[in-house]
């Protein structure tokens, strides 16, 4: 399981403390930060750096039990002076973390403990050409290299079938519920329900702005509510809502909420702090309620244009991870 960037937003110590108890025991994180903030692991789970070791990080390195993910020649060679176990990265075509296939060929990982050696998949959420390239070129390391386990499938690799899953598969994005290609449609649930509360309720008279620059004129005399959420959270200004010369209370965006069985949608800027939802009928609610604010992936991503990983990781720290 990836549990970087705080478990996609969402809480790692609580992502790998309930994915252990359902059977997972290889997690991933990005850097040597994120490794102390998880702290200790559960019995019989691993970690590993996704990012590698510089320099600066191997005295915590050297103290932690968490592997190195060694993804450049000096990484290699710093490691190899530790006689420690590590996982390295081999570079089949992304072009951004790893060493490259020739330099493993010719040598450079001999001395080294590797548990896992791994690649990267740069289109696997296409049906393209490079998909095939790159597992055929990492197929060709197995009898090169002296490793415990090899890995190459992200969540939408997984989707790519059994040639793409080798000895180990690190999902990242669907464990959250996002849908990486078409076939895990159906499959994948939704995972993070954001929820935020009324702070006021107003009454908007017909032709009046609302919010900042005043997108929105409220198209009618209408009911209104405040809900401290805004851009700070994570809940982006492409959520705002624009006015539409129909009327009615949307067009241009406009993030859906549900409050008390009613539909609800932004209207006028997202700020900061705070936006306002408009209603197409009278709500019966008070300062205090709680609203559940629509954040089904592809939903939102398509309403955004934000990517499902933006979405989950832009989650501020003000909310309160609630697990249910």
């Amino acid at each position: 399981a990836a549990v970087k960037a705080d478990g996609y937003g969402t809480d790692s110590k609580g992502v790998v403390a309930r994915l252990a108890k359902a059977g997972c025991q290889d997690f991933f994180v990005a850097t040597w930060g994120e490794a102390l903030a998880l702290g200790s692991m559960p019995v019989g789970a691993s970690l590993s750096v996704l990012h590698g070791v510089r320099k600066e990080d191997m005295e915590q390195a050297v103290q932690s039990s968490a592997r190195p993910v060694l993804c450049t020649e000096h990484q290699i060679l710093r490691w190899k002076e530790t006689g420690l176990p590590c996982d390295v990265m081999v570079d089949t075509g992304m072009n951004r973390l790893g060493v490259s296939p020739e330099a493993v060929e010719n040598g450079l990982l001999e001395g080294l403990k590797i548990d896992t050696i791994m690649s990267h998949l740069a289109c696997a959420d296409e049906d393209h050409p490079h998909n095939e390239r790159q597992r055929r070129d990492f197929e060709r390391l197995r009898a090169r290299v002296h490793a415990l386990r090899m890995s190459l499938a992200n969540s939408a690799g997984i989707c790519l079938g059994e040639g793409f899953h080798f000895d180990l598969t690190r999902p990242g994005l669907a464990l959250y519920g996002g849908t990486p290609r078409i076939e895990a449609q159906g499959h994948i649930q939704q995972v993070v329900f954001p929820e935020a509360q009324v702070v006021q309720m107003r009454k908007v008279q017909q032709g009046e702005g609302i919010g900042y620059n005043h997108i929105y004129a409220a198209p009618r005399d209408m009911q209104i509510a405040i809900l401290n959420l805004g851009y700070a959270d994570g809940y982006l200004r492409a959520f705002s809502g624009f006015s539409i010369p129909e009327g009615g209370i949307g067009g241009g965006g406009g993030g859906g909420v549900r409050l008390n069985g009613h539909t609800g949608r932004v209207i006028g800027r997202v700020s900061m702090d705070l936006i306002a939802i408009g209603f197409d009928a009278e709500v019966s609610a008070q300062e205090g309620d709680w609203v559940s604010i629509d954040y089904d992936l592809t939903t939102a991503s398509r309403l955004s244009g934000l990517s499902p990983y933006e979405l989950l990781t832009g989650l501020g720290t003000r909310f309160d991870r609630i697990w249910l």
